[in-house]
């Protein structure tokens, strides 16, 4: 049986089309070695994380990631989900850092969570427990060995009664019988080192702090070492009754209860700190608009950041806007030198250039006062009405370059056969900037115009930096000054002070967020108008 012979061209063919299925080939094999990589490295990582969520008990999270590892997995695994494999990335990103920072800041709002209110009332029992122990007086003497178990101190103790424990600040003493003995003194437990002289010196004040207690009951105390090589039984002053919920002062008598306010409280009302974290519903929202301390404060701050965010945007773009226009102008020589020394503000980072105004304006020593106003004392910066002035005018010097550039790219993208029509019109300069050149100016850097006003409203690096939101109110009954904008208060209410409330600084957050989303809004429907009626 005879077979034909394929022509040369079809020859060539098929190896063209055998290379390219190899090629092909190759390709989908590196591709599916790099995404089975990635998932590995993404799956490792949501178990680790599933084994501590596990750990902690927090179930709803666990879900929430097993239920995103399966689903990812899914997508990147079936051939039916094309499309999610592009927008899964962004999605995760976009859960992560916008969604989730803006869900847990809204559960933190309506808690009590803040100095003296951070953990849980297990904790805050043990707390209250330790920071009134004392030394009993007639304590027996533990013999003790320091051990370290990774980074963290335990005691290995032999009581009077040649009995080994073994404990740490988390975990009470319980018995041990594989310890190593030297004479009658438990000297080592076998996967655990322990500590010699030089290395209990080194770490003296956490050794000296640790207190490890006796039993899960919190009332028969704790251990504590003055030395290292011995150790001594303390009680605490404070007696807790689980059975009553009630913490029981033994000196004065006292009883304090749990009356639902996170903290033990006495008939007066007098809390013990610290306390525990516990939810509020709508307490804090009330407060900021009730609490008259808060109340006052608070409404002077929002006008102000109201006045500062519009006036920013204005001078700045006004500013931009001529200077644009100016150097626009191809009769000037040297534009491109100018252009370079325009925009050095924008190109300076804004922080460094806040700190760099706030030593020429300062009342003492500054720049400004010594040798322009001859030696005078003009609080630019602790005066609440100068002050204002004065970050309005530094913002203006850090923000007319983005505008400048802004605007020069907006006007030379308009053609010029319009402008030469309106000339022929009989249109003057003037005319022709604000029939023809405005219009179609804002048509592009409105949105522009919207996002710098968003930013101002948050500018917290450079009240920060220029006056700390000062000089601070007297009568407020939170952390807050007469420069300060809202950002910059919540961060003081938050983080500045020994009193932080991260509830109440969360709910300042939330109807910020509420308030920038609403202009926002509104500002891109106006935009979409102009845009319309251009």
């Amino acid at each position: 049986m005879s077979s034909r012979t394929p022509s040369p061209q079809t020859r060539a063919r098929r190896s063209r089309g055998a290379a390219r299925l190899a090629n092909m080939a190759g390709g989908s094999l590196r591709a599916i070695l790099v995404k089975i990589v990635l998932l590995g490295l993404v799956d490792a990582l949501g178990i680790f994380a599933l084994f501590m969520l596990a750990t902690q008990h927090n179930w709803i999270v666990f879900a929430i990631v097993a239920a995103a590892l399966i689903a990812i997995n899914y997508i990147y695994f079936s051939k039916r989900t094309l499309a999610m494999k592009y927008l899964t990335p962004g999605l995760i990103f976009l859960l992560v850092f916008q969604v989730f920072v803006i869900g847990y800041t809204g559960y933190i709002s309506f808690t009590n969570y803040g100095s003296g209110h951070n953990s849980t009332k297990e904790d805050a029992v043990t707390a209250l427990m330790q920071s009134a122990q004392e030394r009993v007086p007639d304590s027996a003497t533990y013999e003790l060995t320091v051990l370290r178990d990774g980074g963290d101190f335990g005691f290995l103790v032999t009581d009077p009664k040649g009995e080994v424990s073994y404990g740490t600040a988390e975990h009470p003493l319980e018995r041990v019988t594989n310890a190593t003995m030297t004479g009658d003194k438990a000297t080592g437990l076998p996967g655990k080192e322990a500590l010699n002289f030089a290395e209990i010196v080194d770490n003296q004040k956490a050794i000296v702090d640790l207190q490890v207690p006796v039993s899960s009951d919190p009332n028969k105390g704790a251990l504590r070492t003055p030395d290292g090589s011995s150790a001594f039984l303390y009680l605490s002053s404070l007696r807790y009754d689980a059975h009553a919920d009630t913490m029981t002062d033994t000196k004065t008598g006292t009883v304090y209860s749990d009356t639902g306010v996170g903290a033990f409280a006495d008939p007066a009302g007098k809390q013990l700190k610290p306390g525990w974290s516990i939810g509020v519903g709508f307490d804090n929202y009330v407060k900021a608009v009730t609490d008259e301390g808060i109340r006052g404060p608070l409404i002077g701050v929002t006008l102000w950041t109201f006045a500062f965010a519009l006036l920013s945007v204005l001078t700045t773009f006004a500013l931009g806007l001529f200077l644009a226009i100016v150097f626009n102008d191809m009769r000037m020589k040297g534009r491109a030198f100018y252009r370079v020394l325009i925009i050095l503000p924008y190109a300076f980072p804004s922080f460094l250039g806040a700190l760099v105004w706030a030593g020429l304006l300062n009342r003492d020593f500054g720049f400004i006062n010594l040798e322009l106003f001859g030696g005078a004392h003009i609080p630019w910066l602790t005066d609440a009405f100068l002050g204002k002035i004065s970050i309005l005018f530094v913002n203006l010097w850090l923000g007319f370059p983005y505008m400048f550039l802004v605007c020069m790219g907006a006007l030379q993208s308009i053609p010029d056969d319009v402008q030469e029509a309106a000339k022929m019109d009989g249109a003057n300069p003037f005319q022709i900037f604000k029939k023809i050149k405005l219009p179609l100016l804002l048509v592009s850097v409105a949105p522009l115009l919207i996002s710098s006003f968003a930013f101002n409203f948050n500018n917290f690096n450079l009240v920060y930096m220029l006056t700390g939101g000062g000089p601070r109110d007297a009568s407020a009954s939170i952390n807050v000054g007469g420069t300060d904008i809202l950002i910059s208060m919540v961060y003081k209410v938050a983080f500045v002070g020994a009193d932080r409330d991260y509830g109440l600084a969360s709910a300042f957050s939330i109807l910020i967020f509420i308030v920038v989303a609403i202009i926002a809004i509104v500002s891109f429907r106006q935009t979409k108008a102009l845009e319309e009626l251009n």
